[in-house]
């Protein structure tokens, strides 16, 4: 008797110990949140800016109280855009490579590439961009410059292939090998099957990928910074025009804002959070309605 008592007392504390682990994880979002709104919301609540002036207006210059963010929000959505254009299918491919088609030595290999891709540090995708990408957009540039639209996406493409690739071949390995022989039982090839069995029904696993990918893509910072140019104004017209994105905005001028100027770019970190929590609760929902239908 004495020995269940202690058994129940023991499995007791550890379950207490994981829910303070996952109260841990629900209090460091209401805690982050929380600070990030009640800073973010001061400059408007208090009406020392105008909202209106802040999410329409196409110039950031803090020395002539002009704090507007349009135009980063635009070249944010074209840098995300394009990185996921280019860079989800190339992943989403490749993928489909490692658990499909390579032996497995190659696929081995090249398993332990993308997971080297994945542990370069940031600044070091912004240095490669900067050195590599960087001049090679400048001799095709119509511009004098070779910090653009182009070279942001082209970073961030690469960047967020090792997320895409390493969640997607998860889902297409766990597809069970019934599908693939039942396409074959009906006349499918190898490639057909791929297609139109294994890929669909690994498209849930797939979606979580890229909208992961996504987040990665409009949330970094260190690389884009070194390659998108950071205007102090101006919507991109072309692949070619610099961009300042949200998130290298707070980076750029945090460290010494003060005053409005710094509560403008908690602002900044809000629309980023909503956009963030839009694009995740849009891409769920409509991976929820495909997986229903």
């Amino acid at each position: 008797m004495e020995a269940i008592k202690r058994k129940k007392l023991k499995e007791k504390i550890v379950e207490n110990i994981f829910l303070i682990c996952a109260c841990v994880a629900v209090i460091s979002l209401l805690a982050i949140t929380f600070f990030v709104f009640y800073n973010g919301l001061k400059p408007f609540v208090s009406n020392s800016y105008s909202l209106w002036s802040f999410l329409t207006g196409v110039e950031w210059r803090p020395g002539s109280n002009l704090y507007g963010i349009l135009y980063m929000f635009v070249g944010s959505i074209f840098a995300t855009l394009g990185a996921i254009l280019i860079g989800v299918p190339v992943a989403i491919l490749t993928a489909v490579f490692i658990a499909e088609l390579a032996g497995s030595k190659v696929g081995k290999l090249i398993r332990f590439a993308v997971e080297l891709l994945a542990g370069i540090p940031s600044v070091l995708y912004g240095v490669f961009g900067l050195g590599i990408i960087v001049p090679y957009v400048l001799k095709i540039s119509p511009m004098a410059q070779g910090e653009s639209l182009l070279a942001t996406i082209l970073v961030l493409a690469i960047m967020i292939l090792p997320t895409v690739i390493s969640i997607s071949e998860t889902s297409l390995s766990t597809v069970p090998m019934e599908y693939r022989e039942g396409s074959y039982a009906l006349g499918a090839s190898k490639i057909q099957t791929i297609f139109r069995v294994v890929i669909p029904a690994a498209r849930s696993g797939i979606m979580t990928g890229v909208i992961l990918g996504i987040g990665r893509a409009i949330g970094e910072t260190m690389a884009v910074m070194l390659v998108c140019g950071n205007p102090i104004a101006g919507i991109p017209t072309s692949i070619f025009s610099q961009i300042r994105p949200l998130t290298t905005n707070i980076a750029l001028e945090m460290g010494y804002a003060a005053g409005v100027h710094q509560e403008l770019l908690y602002s900044t970190g809000v629309v980023l959070f909503i956009f963030i929590m839009i694009i995740n609760f849009t891409v769920n929902k409509l991976v929820k309605a495909k997986v229903g239908s």
